[in-house]
């Protein structure tokens, strides 16, 4: 039985549908992200398990015990919220003994306890600091280890690092994992950033108005999408709309006469498909010596990377390439373009 089981969960908000339902096994010590778009219910769902939202169907089972209708104050889950909520007139080491008074704990183990939670969240220094004389990154160290002192069974987070800036948040999303990891403490995190979620889960579930559209380890979700919904939202993406030919090995994309090779099994001779290109997977030729041939209309420096955008016979194509890999093209250049068969996915 897994650790932590949410089975049909609905939530209704009078006659609308905010969860419809969801089916979810997370085993002990996993790190699962909800991945969408703002309203798409998965915040819903993580109140729905902390008891701040009530569930409208279903069940959430922790352990082998049945919390759906547990108080949160019952439930003995971490919890890290977005804004953090950490009480402004307590210090760093009083914010974070604070749920472990709350538990009447004896002052002696609840010292050694906060000591422990500060150190993992490399904050020893600012023990008694107050949360305004903190950067947003040590407030947020200071929100994770307020959740993990009390040794939850299973660690919430709500958009944990949506008020950092770019390069803080890229350090904190390895930092949090490390610490997960370190900690062993069940995890699930909500987030709309597909690189945030990618990077640290162990599987990332995506939600689209309400309902799951795909559970998968990060690198299946990515290389192995489900609906178009997620080619586009996992990543970057071209969708091409094609034809299978007579053979049922190549596909035919309009107004494209020439058949492309597809590395696919089980394709019906003349089945229509909608296909998934990977940007990256796309490297340039000499003009007339690939595909099929395009000119750049537009190029963005990325730093590591550069993105392209060419005019092609079957509709604009985004390209990246690594930065000195070769030298960049112009804008306005003609080039060739080249794939294997393997970089076109067939979306469901």
């Amino acid at each position: 039985m897994s650790f932590l089981t949410l089975s049909h969960l609905s939530k209704f908000y009078g006659t609308q549908c905010v969860v419809d339902d969801l089916s979810l096994s997370v085993e002990k010590g996993e790190f699962v992200s909800l991945l969408g778009p703002s309203g798409c219910g998965k915040t819903t769902t993580l109140q729905m398990v902390a008891g701040f939202a009530e569930v409208s169907g279903g069940q959430v089972m922790l352990d082998g015990q049945d919390i759906t209708r547990l108080a949160p104050n019952r439930r003995g889950l971490g919890i890290v919220f977005q804004s953090y909520a950490l009480f402004p007139h307590m210090t760093v080491s009083a914010n974070v003994a604070f749920g472990l008074e709350m538990r009447r704990m004896p002052r002696a183990e609840r010292r050694e306890r906060v000591q422990a939670a500060i150190g993992l969240v490399h904050l020893d220094d600012y023990a008694d600091n107050y949360p305004r004389e903190l950067s947003g990154g040590q407030r947020q160290r200071v929100a994770l280890a307020r959740a993990l002192v009390i040794e939850p069974p299973v660690l919430l987070l709500d958009e944990p690092l949506s008020n950092l800036d770019a390069k803080l948040r890229e350090e904190m999303q390895f930092e949090l994992r490390h610490i997960q990891r370190k900690v062993g403490t069940t995890t699930i995190m909500v987030t709309h950033d597909q690189t945030e979620a990618m990077s640290i889960s162990d599987r990332v579930v995506v939600m689209q108005a309400g309902r799951v559209t795909q559970i998968d380890a990060p690198f299946t979700l990515y290389e192995q999408p489900q609906t178009r919904f997620i080619s586009d939202f996992v990543g970057k993406a071209n969708v091409l709309a094609g034809r299978v030919t007579a053979d049922a090995r190549q596909v035919l994309i309009d107004p494209l006469a020439q058949p492309l090779p597809l590395d696919a099994t089980g394709l019906l001779p003349g089945a229509a498909l909608v296909l998934s290109l990977r940007p990256e997977r796309i490297h340039f030729t000499a003009a007339g010596q690939g595909l099929l041939d395009g000119r750049v209309s537009a190029r963005f420096f990325l730093g590591s990377q550069w993105l392209y955008r060419l005019d092609t016979a079957v509709g604009e194509l985004m390209v990246l390439r690594p930065n000195g890999d070769a030298p960049a093209l112009d804008e306005g250049s003609d080039t060739g373009l080249a794939w294997s068969g393997a970089a076109l996915r067939v979306l469901p």
